[in-house]
């Protein structure tokens, strides 16, 4: 399994979603939060409440959890839907996943998707 990470644009969350969900990836996590770095979006950058310090951007971390054989499409998926062709459109990472447990009934390896 793999853990596909994605930090995409805030207006760009819906067109990403569904274009996930109208390809069978049903289950993901999505987090609001800020960001920092070089390939920030300059122009919307603004001072953080929560981080006075830190010149930030508004950004949704998307969280889906893979099958390997079903990496490429995940990726393409979110690219697709969430580019805009500007600096800042994001970042896709993915990542090995050693296990899953479930932890209602306890039950390890989890099948799913």
């Amino acid at each position: 399994m793999k853990l596909v990470k994605a930090y995409i644009r805030h207006r760009k969350t819906e067109d990403v979603y569904n274009a996930l969900r109208k390809n069978g990836f049903c289950c993901m996590t999505l987090v609001d939060c800020e960001g920092t770095g070089q390939y920030s979006d300059r122009e919307n950058e603004h001072f953080s409440e929560k981080y006075p310090f830190a010149d930030a951007y508004r950004v949704i971390k998307l969280e889906v959890l893979v099958e390997a054989s079903s990496v490429n499409q995940v990726v393409s998926l979110i690219r697709e839907s969430g580019r805009t062709g500007y600096r800042g459109d994001g970042l896709i990472i993915v990542s090995p996943v050693d296990n899953v447990y479930k932890i209602r009934t306890d039950e390890e390896g989890v099948k799913f998707i």
